[in-house]
This record gives C-alpha cells, sequence and structure tokens, in this order.
C-alpha cells in the first residue's frame, strides 16, 4: 500500500457473478524507474542530461540565429522558430523531473504536479503536431504557388496559424483536464511511464470508461487525422508538381526545401507510432517507458540536427554570425 492512501473496495453484482474492485484514492502518483542498480542509475542521469542541455542549446542556436539574422526573417523559417520553442517546452516537461528522480531515487509525483505535467505536456506535443502541419501547407504554397507564396504566406497569416495553432494546444489540454479533474478515486496509484502519461491516467479512472472512449477518439479525429491528411495532401501535391519539372537539377533544388521537414515529420510520427505499438504489445512497463524516452527526448533532440545539417540558410547564418562575433 502506498502512503497516504485510501482504499476503498465494492462490488458489483452482475449476473451469476459479483465483480470486487479496488479503488485507490491518493495526494501522489508513483512513476516507473528506468533501474535500480545505483551504478546504471548515474550513467543513465548523465546521459539522459547530456541529451537534454544537446537539445536545448541546439533549439535555443536556432532560435537565436532566426531571431538575428535577416536573412532567415521568413515564413518557413518563423515556422521553425516556433517548432524549437515548442520542442524546448515538450522536452522540459518530462526530462528534468526523469533526472531528478534517479538522482533522488525517488518516483513519486504529487497530484496537482501530475495533472500539471500532463497539461504542459500535451501543449507543447499538440503545438508540435499542429507546427509541423503548417510547415507542410507553407512548403506546399511555396512549390506549388510560387508567385502567390509572399501574398498567401504574409506575416499577419504566419502569425494567425501560430495563435491557431497554441489556442488549439490549449483547447486540447483543457480537454483532458476536464476528464480527469472530476475523478476523485483511480484503480491504482502507479503509473506505467516515467512521466504522466494522459492515456495511462485515463487507463487508471474508474469513472465510465465508454464515454472517455468517445471524446478520445472525437480528440484523436480533430488533433490526429486532421493534421495528418493535411501533411499528406501537401506532399501529395508537392510531388505531383515536382515530377513536373523538366530537369533534374530542378527538381532536386524544389525537393531540398521541404526534405528537412519531411524528415521530422517521420520521426515524430514514427516515434508517435512506436509508442502506439508498445503500449498495444509490449507486457512491461519499462519497455514503454523506453518507447516513450524515444518519443520525448530522442526526437526532440534529433529535429535541430536535421535542421542544421541538411540546411544550407542555416549553416549560413551560422557562418555570418561566427564571422562578427570574430
Amino acid at each position: 500500500m502506498y502512503p497516504f492512501s485510501i482504499q476503498i473496495s465494492f462490488s458489483r453484482r452482475s449476473t451469476g457473478s459479483v465483480e470486487t474492485q479496488n479503488l485507490t484514492c491518493v495526494p501522489e502518483f508513483h512513476l516507473v524507474g528506468f533501474s535500480e542498480d545505483p551504478a546504471l542509475q548515474y550513467l543513465l542521469s548523465v546521459l539522459f542530461l547530456s541529451m537534454y542541455l544537446v537539445t536545448v542549446l541546439r533549439n535555443l542556436l536556432i532560435i537565436l540565429l532566426i531571431i538575428s539574422d535577416t536573412h532567415l526573417h521568413t515564413p518557413m523559417y518563423f515556422f521553425l522558430c516556433n517548432l524549437s520553442l515548442a520542442d524546448m517546452g515538450f522536452i522540459s516537461t518530462t526530462v528534468p523531473k526523469m533526472i531528478v528522480d534517479i538522482h533522488t531515487h525517488s518516483t513519486v509525483i504529487s497530484y496537482v504536479g501530475c495533472l500539471t505535467q500532463m497539461s504542459l505536456f500535451l501543449i507543447c506535443g499538440c503545438m508540435d503536431d499542429l507546427i509541423l502541419t503548417v510547415m507542410a501547407y507553407d512548403r506546399f504554397v511555396a512549390i506549388c504557388h510560387p508567385l502567390h507564396y509572399q501574398v498567401i504566406m504574409n506575416p499577419h497569416r504566419c502569425g494567425f496559424w501560430v495563435t491557431v495553432s497554441f489556442v488549439a494546444s490549449l483547447f486540447y489540454s483543457l480537454l483532458h483536464n476536464l476528464i480527469l479533474l472530476p475523478v476523485t478515486c483511480y484503480k491504482a496509484a502507479e503509473i506505467s511511464n516515467f512521466f504522466c502519461d494522459p492515456s495511462q491516467l485515463l487507463n487508471l479512472t474508474c469513472d465510465n470508461t465508454f464515454n472517455h472512449d468517445i471524446v478520445m477518439y472525437l480528440i484523436g479525429i480533430v488533433f490526429g487525422f486532421f493534421p495528418i491528411s493535411g501533411i499528406l495532401f501537401s506532399y501529395y501535391k508537392i510531388v505531383s508538381s515536382i515530377l513536373r519539372v523538366p530537369s533534374p537539377d530542378g527538381k532536386y533544388k524544389a525537393f531540398s526545401t521541404c526534405g528537412s521537414h519531411l524528415l521530422v515529420v517521420c520521426l515524430f510520427y514514427g516515434s508517435g507510432l512506436g509508442i502506439y505499438l508498445s503500449a498495444s504489445f509490449s507486457t512491461s512497463s519499462r519497455e514503454s517507458a523506453v518507447a516513450s524516452l524515444m518519443y520525448t527526448l530522442v526526437t526532440p533532440m534529433l529535429n535541430p540536427f536535421i535542421y542544421c545539417l541538411r540546411n544550407r540558410d542555416i549553416k549560413r547564418a551560422l557562418q555570418r554570425t561566427l564571422n562578427r562575433i570574430s
């Protein structure tokens, strides 16, 4: 029994049987740890801290380059700047807490802290999703309608799309909170992940899961199916337009402008699919936590590397900045 928990047992009578269910009213939750070996815990804390610092510093570098270099004051880099902000928030909601837990040998998180972490995680994750969709639309306009690009993707419209993405992310987080806040008792106090995973919390609730499932399916359609459909449609039109370009150099130049974005999209949704498959087929909570680590830590860490290594404008802006400093 966890400390300060209240366990309630009740019987629910059904046809020919009596089902007993235990409910736990707790002011805190217990997360999954990666290892109980002190030596391995030290190595993990150093590794995760290094990856976290690299991610934050790389994203900060991209943001500072875009702000300081006037050559990067374009819609594509405006969206990239907001994507870097979302990535920094996304990784900062889970990894610092995980590092502290490893260092202090504690996996406890308070009820308020859990809901706060979940809310920030959903806001930043949804922002990532929607900004990637807007970036796909930006590439679609740039390649398929180049003559009208400046008119369509004007500064006011770019700001509008980012604002809509942020408000939609807040609404997405609010929907989860409206489901979980009325819940007073849970089936257990242990979350099978290293952070307050929204799906794990919903599975632990004792209320009518059918209504929750309906709401979650609707949320998945609005915030999952529509963005993915928008990205797929944009790239369908982009590929169709590139195939009509007669010269190989023209095709390469057109595709190179969206290659980095396409890699980030595949990484984002691929790791998300990996979490879903791991949760569906894995019986070990630690394996699910490792899969979630790929999504919450590795993906945000690789995003700035992809944009820095494959983007000539970022490289040139970095070189100009270094020349000014020297």
